[in-house]
This record gives C-alpha cells, structure tokens and sequence, in this order.
C-alpha cells in the first residue's frame, strides 16, 4: 500500500543559512519526523497560491494545520490585540481557505495549536485574542509547564488517546465561541478547550497542543490511518 501524502503548512519568513539571508518557507522538522514515524509522506505547504488550494484539496491525502503564532483578530471579528505578536495576513488567508476546502473535501485534517484557532474561525468561530487577561492566571502561557487536560472518551480523540493526557502547549489565544459543527471534546481544569472535533467529517480534529512532539505519535497515527482509507 503506497503511504499516504500528508500536507503540512508552514511559514514564509527570512532565514539564514552560509552567508545567504533569504526568504524561505520553514517548518519544524518535528512535524515532517511524525508523518514519516506514522507511515505517510510529508509535504510542505507554502502560504503562496490562493489558486492552488482545491488542487491541494484534491491531490492529498490529509493535512496538517501546524501551529505559529496568532490569528489576526479582525478575522473573526475582534479589535486587534497588542499583546499578540504581529499577524501574517498572507498565511491566515492560505491557512483558513485550505482548512474550508479540507473540510468540504472530507480531507483528514489535523489541526494543531494555532492550527485549531485556524479550524475554528474557518467554520465561523471565535476565539479569545488574549488569555491571560480572561483566565486571570498564566499556566496557559509559560514555556515548558505542563498541565492535565480531561477528553471526552467517546470522541475520536480520546480514542486515540485515552481520557486523559498531561501536556504542554504554552498559548495566549484559545477557542471562545465553536465555529459551525465543531465540538469541544477536551479541557483544562478552567475550563479552556483544549481539544475539538468536526462532526460529520472523517477525520477532523483540533488540538492546543503538540502532538507531533515526543513518543507518543498515536494522534498523527489515526490521521495516517484515516487518510490511507480516503474514498
């Protein structure tokens, strides 16, 4: 059976490598590492051609939203928030069009971190722009810490990994209101979404952390797994 070839967004920013400094499309290699550990063929997504995302839609077998930095606010009706790093137009636009034509493919998608902020304002959801200011705490947002998160045992995710799950995922935006079949299927102790599913799809799940880090690979597993199996 030929592995499935799996899309995965990335950045375009300036880098530096030898005595070059050029734009360059970046991803962390931990993304491309979990795809090949699980069995299917990473491809980077350059946030470039509007034009070519019903070919993505079509040629692929599953996309990764990879995580980055926040969402332009304005996207889902919000004043723009100064603590966030400066937004990306370019790749919100890239991102959230391939997510809608991922979603009206039935394309297995996994969306991760920024990625589920990205899922959820494409199905017209919002989100909070600065969560410090709303959880009035800052466990959300410290490098490194770790906390447990409870998820739904009968959804997909919890499937995949159990009812339970200690992460780290440092973020400054999380899911406010769900976008349009979206449901939250895994929480902080406050209360925070840490996890979400879009039903009536095949595979489609969100989540605020970094699955594609460490041992576990079983949620990237059940997205090669989906995808292998795409009619």
């Amino acid at each position: 059976m030929s592995r499935p070839l799996i899309g995965i967004t990335a950045y375009l920013e300036a880098a530096r490598w030898g005595k070059w400094v050029r734009e360059a499309v970046l991803s962390p290699p931990s993304y491309a590492r979990a795809v090949e550990k699980a069995g299917g063929l990473p491809v980077l997504l350059p946030p470039l051609n509007l034009g070519g995302i019903d070919d993505y839609a079509r040629g692929l077998s599953g996309v990764i939203l990879a995580g980055g930095g926040e969402i332009d606010a304005t996207l889902y009706g919000a004043a723009s928030e100064d603590r966030v790093e400066a937004p990306q137009p370019h790749r919100d636009r890239f991102e959230l069009a391939l997510a809608r034509a991922a979603v009206q493919a039935d394309l297995p998608l996994l969306a991760i971190g920024r990625g589920m902020h990205i899922l959820n304002v494409a199905q017209g959801g919002s989100l909070i722009p600065w969560l410090p200011a709303v959880v009035d705490h800052d466990r959300h947002a410290s490098t490194g810490r770790t906390h447990v998160i409870q998820i739904s045992v009968s959804s997909k995710l919890g499937k995949a990994v159990g009812d339970r799950a200690e992460v780290a995922a440092p973020h400054h935006q999380a899911v406010k209101r769900l976008g349009t079949n979206l449901l939250a299927v895994a929480w902080a102790d406050d209360q925070i979404v840490e996890g979400i599913e879009l039903q009536g799809h095949r595979f489609g799940i969100g989540v605020q952390w970094n699955p594609e880090r460490g041992e576990n690979n079983r949620l990237v597993e059940a997205l090669i797994d989906a995808s292998r199996h795409r009619p």
